[in-house]
């Protein structure tokens, strides 16, 4: 038996990543960092009020990129709901206790000092 006949070919698995896709997330990627590269090194040294608002968009913007991260290269996009729910629902129940514990440690430090 050659290698060939022990391939396992599964239809439309995959189909739509192809390597102009993968140039065109790349793109996005790239300019979602563009973006918080001119947040961090043009806007904010300016106007130093901005912070507050600086550092959501900066979590909000790499949320987005992990997103893109995730659904095409982790190729999650393409799988099963279910498996999909099973990976992402935990992850977005870390990210709220991320939250809490980050605006609850600020309350504590507001506290002492």
């Amino acid at each position: 038996m050659s290698a060939e006949s022990h391939e396992v070919h599964h239809d439309g698995e995959h189909e739509g990543m192809t390597k102009k896709k993968i140039w065109q997330i790349a793109l996005v990627l790239s300019i979602i960092t563009g973006i918080e590269f001119i947040i961090a090194l043009v806007i904010v040294p300016g106007h130093p009020d901005y912070l507050r608002i600086a550092n959501p968009v900066y979590i909000l913007l790499t949320l987005l990129k992990a997103f893109f991260i995730v659904a095409y290269f982790m190729h999650l996009k393409f799988e099963k709901v279910g498996l999909a729910l099973a990976i992402i629902v935990p992850i977005l129940f870390i990210i709220g206790l991320i939250l809490v514990l980050t605006n609850e440690s600020h309350h504590w430090i507001t506290l002492r000092g």
